[in-house]
């Protein structure tokens, strides 16, 4: 085996053992097996740094910020109680209504900053009730798949003129 492929599998395992292990914070390990590579150089500094200037790592990162912004704002928990007053206390009404806040909103806006609006807010919700985030956060998902599928389905017809 060549030096670098041992150097790079001895790298990948160790980032494997600490995502597994969870004793430091994911973007820190990778992070760290970023640098570790550039450092030993298994790879240049412009192909490291090449994937920040992907736009979806970059939208990714303006989710984040937006999410953020609107959990210090306030405007996640002005929108969490408003969704917990029709909610009621089931789950699968909690699971409906938040599905239903996520048509809403992904009919008049991207579905990346109905994300960013949701995602604080689910997790709020979640919280409070007492159900796994993980268990709410896939009704956000499943109506935005659904709505983007049906905005293709009527927007092409009208490009062609059909």
């Amino acid at each position: 085996m060549m030096p670098e492929a041992a150097l790079t599998l001895a790298i990948l395992g160790a980032t494997i053992v600490l995502f597994v292990s969870d004793r430091l914070r994911l973007d820190v390990v990778a992070m760290m097996s970023l640098l570790a590579l550039t450092l030993s150089g298994v790879t240049t500094v412009s192909d490291a740094l090449a994937g920040f200037s992907n736009p979806a790592v970059l939208m990714i990162a303006g989710l984040f910020i937006v999410g953020a912004a609107l959990t210090d704002t306030g405007v996640a928990d002005w929108l969490g109680h408003r969704l917990e007053r029709v909610a009621g206390s089931g789950e699968a009404r909690v699971m409906v209504v938040v599905m239903g806040a996520t048509a809403l909103l992904s009919a008049f806006m991207s579905s990346t900053g109905t994300v960013a609006i949701l995602l604080p807010v689910v997790g709020t919700l979640a919280l409070k009730r007492g159900i796994a985030p993980a268990r709410l956060l896939m009704p956000v998902g499943l109506p935005l798949q659904l709505l983007v599928l049906a905005t293709t389905v009527i927007v092409v017809p009208l490009v062609w003129g059909f």
